[in-house]
């Protein structure tokens, strides 16, 4: 596995542990996690790169998310799904050198490792939604130009 996967799994352990506690994030937390959880420093440093990005924009994430769910409200997601969906909008969002399809990808490998049932389809599904709105300048994601007209 590599390094960005690692971090982004531990970043999506941090989110959710953290949300289980209900508590603020402070560096105490942080290296209390790093104590319990052992990684490489580059595996560290980008795990909290994204940790910290999550935070400072997560009403505005959770307002992406909230949007993007059919049928279904953001309290009742699972929290593991909540928190790796929560990283990939982030990423979708606010670090466009990392190409939108990668995001996805990484986001369902995640939730199928951390997760269970058909939560990497649900989470495809959701960021799916998701990268057409944050991503339309990205190939993939922005409308096809409408075919000439023959005369």
């Amino acid at each position: 596995m590599g390094k960005r996967r690692e971090g982004r799994e531990a970043a999506v352990q941090y989110l959710f542990a953290r949300d289980m506690h209900g508590e603020k994030a402070d560096e105490g937390q942080l290296d209390a996690f790093w104590s319990i959880h052992t990684a490489k420093t580059s595996t560290r440093t980008y795990a909290e790169s994204l940790i910290q990005g999550v935070l400072a924009n997560l009403p505005t994430i959770d307002e992406h998310i909230r949007g993007s769910i059919l049928n279904f409200s953001f309290e009742r997601l699972a929290s593991v799904d909540r928190n790796v969906l929560r990283l990939a909008v982030y990423e979708l969002a606010y670090c466009p050198e990392v190409p939108g399809p990668v995001i996805l990808n990484e986001a369902i490998e995640v939730a199928k490792a951390l997760s269970a049932g058909e939560s990497g389809s649900f989470v495809n599904g959701v960021l799916d939604r998701l990268a057409k709105k944050l991503r339309s300048n990205e190939p993939k994601y922005s409308k096809p130009a409408p075919a000439p007209k023959e005369d």
